[in-house]
This record gives C-alpha cells, sequence and structure tokens, in this order.
C-alpha cells in the first residue's frame, strides 16, 4: 500500500486494520525480543559445531575420512551426486535468495519471481560443462587459480586472484548484509554485533571439519530451509485464513493493480509477464550471477571435491533444484505482502523486508522466528562455503605459490584454518563498511556484475579453448571492468544529470554497466585469442601437485565404469546437450510461454501458482532424501559397528598417510593415458577440447 493511507482490505480482514495509515511496516520496532536475535545467532554454530563434528569423526572412524590437507579442502574428492546437488542448493541460496526474489515480486508482479530464479539457475546448469572439464584437465587442482596458474604462469594468477577474491568479498558482504538487517528489524539486534556474531557462528565449525564440515551443513540447512519454505507456501495457498487459496490472492492482486498500478506492466497488472523493468532486472540478474559463479572458488570447489560422476549430475540436479527457492518463495510471500496491501517502504524493500514482513503478519512470532532461521541457514552455510573458498586461495594460491612452495601437508593445514579465522572477521568488517556507506542488499545485488562480470569469459576459456591467450584473458578482464565502470557512471550522469546513489542504482543504468562489462571482457579476450592464438596441450593443468595422497592415488576416478576417465567423454556431451537445453528452456522459451498469456486469467495463475508448489515439494523430497540414499551403505554399515555386528573398519583397511608427506605424483588413470605418457598425455589435451 502507498504509505499513510488506508489498507485496501482492512474492511474485510480486521488484521489489517492496524495498518491504516501506517508510514511502514516495522516502523523501527522490531516485533521480536531482542535476546531472540543473539540467541539464535549464537546457538546456531554452537549445535551445528556439534552436529557437523559428530558426522565426521563417525566418518572418520567408519567410512573414509581422513584428517589431513587434502580431505580438509577436496572431501578426497568423492562427494556423491546427492550432495553435490544439495551443496549447490547451499550455496547458491544467498541472503538475496530469500529477500530480494520476494522484492522483486513485490515491485514487479509474477514477473519478478521467474526473473530471479531463471535468471539465477542457468549459470549453475551451464557450470556443470566447467565441472566435467575439471575432471577431464585438472584432476588434481584445488582451486580455479592453480588452473590459471598452471597455464598461463605468475602475471595472470595476480590479475585472478584479484577477481576471485573481489567476487568472495562481494558475496561475502552481502551475505552478512542481508542476514544482519533482517535480525535488527525483527529482533532488534544490534546490526554491527550481527555482522560479527554471525560469520563467527560459522566460522568454529567451518575451522574444526573443512569442507566436510560445509558439506555436511549444508544438508541439514537446506532441508530446514526447503521445510520453511513449504510452510510458507501452503499457509499462503492452503491453509491460511488470511488469504489460502490462489483465487483470493488473484483478486487481492487485481484490486491492488487498480489502486496502484506498476509502472512499466501492461495495463498496470502485477498479472503479466509484460514488465519492462522485469525484463531489465532479469538481464541484470542473469550477467551478475554469470560472475558470482564463474568467479567464486566456492563452486570450483564442490567440483573439484565431487567424484567424477557426480560433476555433471550434480550441477544440473543442484540447479533445478535450487530454481524452486526464489521461484516458490517469492510467488508465495512476494505476492502476499501486494495482496495483502502492507505498508511496506522502499527503503524496507531494498533492505530485504519484505519476506520478514509478510511471514510476520501471516504466522505472528512463528513466522518471524521461521524466516529469521530460514535466513540464519541460508547465511551461515554460504557463509561457510565463502570461508573454505577464501581459505583455499590464500593457502595454495598464496602461501604456497609465494611464500613456501615446499609446504607440506601439515603446514597447509595450518595456514588454511588460520585464513578461515582472518576471514571471518574480514566478513563482518566488509558489510559492516558497505552499512556505514549506506548500500542496501539490493543495490550491491545489482552493481557485482559490472565489478567481476568482465572475467567470466575468459576464466572459462582458460580451461575450455586452447587457443586462449593468456594477455587477451588479462586485458579483457581488466579493461571490461574498467570500461563496465566507465559505462555505468556515464550512463547516470548523461541520463539522470547527476552521477549519485540513487542514479546509480536506476534500473537502465546498472544495465548499461553489466552489459559492457561481461560482453566487452568476453570481446577482447576472444578477438586478442584469434589474432595472436596459444596452441596450449592442457598438460600442464594435470600436473598440479597434491598433498597426502598415496603413490597410487586416483583422485577419485574407476579403473571403468561411470567414475572412469574414460566415461568424462560421455559426461561432456550429455552435460553439453541437457545443459544447454535446460537452459534455453528457462532462457528464452518459458518466458515467451508466459507473455503469450498477456494479463493472466485466474485459471492461469492458479497454474502458474500449483506449479510453484509442486515443483518445491519434489525439490524437498529429493535434496531430503537422495544424500541419505546415496549413503546408505555408510550409514548401515555404522550401525552395524555401534551394535556390535560390523566387520573390520574402512579407517583400519586405509590409515591416513602421515601429513608430513612430501607432494605426491599425480596419477593419471591408465586408460586417459596408456604407456606412452607423455604422447598420450597431449594427445588426449588436444581431444579434449571443445
Amino acid at each position: 500500500m502507498p504509505v499513510g493511507m488506508m489498507n485496501l482490505f482492512s474492511a474485510t480482514d480486521p488484521k489489517l486494520a492496524i495498518y491504516n495509515y501506517a508510514t511502514s511496516f516495522f516502523g523501527g520496532v522490531a516485533p521480536l525480543d531482542q535476546w531472540v536475535g543473539y540467541v539464535l545467532v549464537c546457538c546456531f554454530g554452537l549445535v551445528f559445531t556439534l552436529i557437523t563434528q559428530a558426522m565426521i569423526m563417525a566418518d572418520q572412524k567408519f567410512g573414509s575420512g581422513h584428517k589431513n590437507s587434502e580431505d580438509f579442502q577436496t572431501c578426497g574428492r568423492t562427494i556423491k551426486t546427492g550432495l553435490i546437488a544439495v551443496d549447490i542448493v547451499s550455496h547458491w541460496t544467498w541472503a538475496a535468495t530469500l529477500l530480494q526474489s520476494s522484492n522483486q515480486a513485490y515491485q514487479y508482479g509474477v514477473a519478478g519471481p521467474f526473473w530471479y530464479a531463471g535468471g539465477a539457475t542457468i549459470q549453475i546448469i551451464l557450470f556443470g560443462i566447467l565441472a566435467v572439464q575439471i575432471k577431464m584437465k585438472a584432476p588434481s587442482a584445488h582451486t580455479v587459480l592453480e588452473i590459471v596458474h598452471a597455464r598461463w604462469g605468475n602475471t595472470a594468477h595476480l590479475v585472478f586472484f584479484f577477481f576471485c577474491f573481489l567476487t568472495n568479498i562481494i558475496v561475502s558482504a552481502m551475505l552478512i548484509l542481508g542476514g544482519a538487517a533482517v535480525m535488527t528489524a525483527l529482533t532488534g539486534m544490534n546490526t554491527i554485533a550481527a555482522a560479527f556474531l554471525i560469520p563467527i557462528s560459522v566460522c568454529v565449525y567451518t575451522t574444526t571439519g573443512g569442507l566436510k564440515a560445509t558439506f555436511l551443513s549444508s544438508y541439514i540447512h537446506t532441508v530446514i530451509i526447503y521445510v520453511a519454505l513449504c510452510i510458507f507456501a501452503f499457509t499462503v495457498y492452503a491453509t491460511g485464513s488470511d488469504l489460502g487459496s490462489p483465487s483470493k490472492v488473484y483478486q487481492h492482486l487485481v484490486v491492488k493493480a487498480a489502486s496502484k498500478p506498476v509502472d512499466g506492466n501492461r495495463d498496470g497488472s502485477y498479472l503479466t509477464f509484460f514488465s519492462s523493468n522485469g525484463l531489465v532486472f532479469g538481464i541484470i540478474n542473469i550477467i551478475g550471477n554469470f560472475g558470482t559463479v564463474f568467479c567464486d572458488q566456492a563452486y570450483w570447489q564442490s567440483a573439484i571435491a565431487a567424484r567424477p560422476s557426480a560433476t555433471y549430475k550434480g550441477y544440473l540436479l543442484g540447479g533445478l533444484l535450487w530454481f524452486c527457492i526464489p521461484f516458490t518463495l517469492a510467488t508465495c510471500l512476494g505476492l502476499s505482502a501486494l495482496a495483502l496491501d502492507l505498508p511496506i517502504t522502499v527503503t524496507e524493500a531494498n533492505e530485504g523486508l519484505v519476506p520478514p514482513a509478510t511471514a510476520f503478519f501471516l504466522l505472528g512470532k512463528g513466522g518471524g522466528i521461521l524466516m529469521t532461521v530460514m535466513l540464519l541457514m541460508a547465511v551461515t552455510s554460504s557463509g561457510s562455503a565463502e570461508l573454505i573458498a577464501v581459505s583455499s586461495l590464500f593457502t595454495y594460491d598464496g602461501y604456497r605459490h609465494y611464500v613456501n612452495p615446499r609446504a607440506t601437508g601439515k603446514q597447509l593445514l595450518i595456514v588454511s584454518k588460520i585464513m578461515i579465522l582472518c576471514y571471518t572477521v574480514l566478513m563482518g568488517v566488509f558489510a559492516v563498511i558497505l552499512q556505514q556507506l549506506n548500500c542496501s542488499l539490493g543495490y550491491v545485488y545489482e552493481v557485482m556484475g559490472v565489478l567481476i562480470g568482465s572475467a567470466v569469459v575468459p576464466i572459462a576459456l582458460c580451461l575450455m579453448w586452447k587457443k586462449t591467450n593468456k594477455w587477451g584473458a588479462m586485458a579483457g578482464a581488466v579493461f571490461g571492468q574498467w570500461l563496465g565502470l566507465v559505462a555505468w557512471l556515464i550512463f547516470a550522469k548523461v541520463k539522470y544529470g547527476a552521477i549519485t546513489y540513487d542514479t546509480t542504482f536506476e534500473n537502465y543504468t546498472m544495465l548499461t554497466g553489466n552489459v559492457v562489462s561481461l560482453f566487452l571482457g568476453g570481446i577482447i579476450c576472444a578477438v586478442v585469442s584469434f589474432i595472436f592464438p596459444e596452441d596450449y596441450d592442457f598438460l600442464s593443468m594435470r600436473q598440479i601437485k597434491v598433498m597426502d595422497v598415496a603413490e597410487d592415488g586416483d583422485l577419485g576416478f574407476a579403473k571403468q565404469g561411470e567414475d572412469s576417465m574414460e566415461a568424462m567423454r560421455a559426461a561432456l556431451r550429455f552435460v553439453l546437450i541437457w545443459g544447454g537445453f535446460l537452459a534455453v528452456i528457462l532462457i528464452p522459451i518459458w518466458p515467451l510461454l508466459a507473455l503469450a498469456a498477456g494479463t493472466w486469467s485466474q485459471g492461469y495463475f492458479t497454474f502458474w501458482v500449483i506449479l510453484s508448489l509442486i515443483w518445491g515439494l519434489i525439490a524437498t523430497v529429493v535434496a531430503t532424501l537422495l544424500p541419505i540414499w546415496e549413503s546408505r551403505d555408510a550409514l548401515i554399515n555404522m550401525f552395524k559397528h555401534l551394535a556390535g555386528r560390523g566387520g573390520p573398519l574402512p579407517s583400519k583397511l586405509h590409515p591416513p598417510l602421515d601429513m608430513q608427506n612430501e607432494e605426491k605424483p599425480v596419477q593419471i588413470p591408465q586408460q586417459a593415458v596408456g604407456d606412452d605418457t607423455a604422447h598420450r598425455e597431449k594427445k588426449i589435451g588436444n581431444a579434449y577440447n571443445i
């Protein structure tokens, strides 16, 4: 509702009468007690530390887990499809996923949830192509920057180190900024205190358990998020007394549009895909999220940790599972805020407070607590991934490359944990800086493509194209970013007459900067590479050194079957076909089909809602049960041992290596190498190019 006016539906719903003439929803008063915020933030860190530590100890005793640097940073490269998919969902579910997706629905209607979800799903699906390429060309890598260094040397390594670390800073700051804003709005918790306590709660279990702790906590967090998602969705469209059906939401949205039509939407309706501003946001979203996936070590790390057969399947499945979180959540909470005509201000919306406001209205304090828990699950899980990602970069690409090239596994493990502790503090600092600069979550989310989009194509081509020129890649990343920033600021000045926070936050200003950064970065890289092509054989990538691995270490590969190197060729064809197909279905076929419906009828809207509910339910079941099913043998074995009926423990049959071991040579699987190693490796390196 326009703030300061009577609620449109207060005559039929007495609960809404309290918002008549309200100037904001929260009004500076937190609906929950302050102690609730501190207890939730502090206790969740402790609880998940105990849970993940217990699970890791069980894996080390009854499974194949080891306490060494490789296991800490890569989980032995043996994670299966279900857990990879859930981990991707967890990484990609930021505070912005839960908060800004509903803000887009609140601004643009039904188009908003789709453009947020679809515009951020295709990157995960297409990253499956790179995930397979990692296994084929750099099976022993720990980070994306090790791959860059193996191919192009120190200069390129430092250039892309800047872009990768900048990505981590942006993502981390958004996570904490969004989480702290909601904790303050709902509980009155001090924003600065929240900005530091949230990452500290994550740091504890991440430091003790490493990447495996991140995977295990990701599963628990994701299941909780899905359960909360289903509760909110069915409250809005099935069981709630305030709305309770798609038909009632539809009718309220029609009334709302008549009272306050949407600028840029056909007939001012919230029930149409003819939304110019929604489309502009969709393009910004697509470009910006290519940067945050392709330049974020967290997503490369999941691919590195996966067993070969889980790479492409995990990313395809993870993208489809994740889609429903912003899509279903925003379709229920974002549209409900409109259908209830809640007095949410522009400032509150930009801070991501649309879903907390709706949740509190629909379910009272219980809804506020559930939304807070849901947000904490997203922030802590993604935050854990960022901690491990930054730790990996500074351990392998900082310490081992430039400080101590002969570092042992034990030394790398110590440095990894120190870097987690250091970055924990920096996450809070970055968030507080943005908060003090009054940069909203929405602003940071949209500007990230301008800052990092130029590095997307060069990083991808480093692994995928043997002709990519290193100077072209560096020039594309650097000059693409500079030109994107210049275009962004010039457009604001020319179009709106001044360079201010508001003019640089306008949709078309952000669109200009994002498009210039991504496309010029790619064009510069491609043009230079065509003029001065390299002829790289990918051999040096397969010679990246590993630590704490036995002489016959297979890096997760089997001699035959779906986890063999030979099977990766078929996997690459599969992910190219199906990844491309799914991407085209999501963008542009689905939007075109929705456009054909014009301004939606009640029947079409009901179909849309049912689709979102079914997708959410299926994703909840798959994300909950698939990892358990894939781990059934290990779980059965553990329970047998606990009951005193098990055989020899895997940890006794395969004891961990001494962490003082020196680097071990990578064992390229026999079917990929053959007897004449050098000749065959060069041949295969050429054959795997696309």
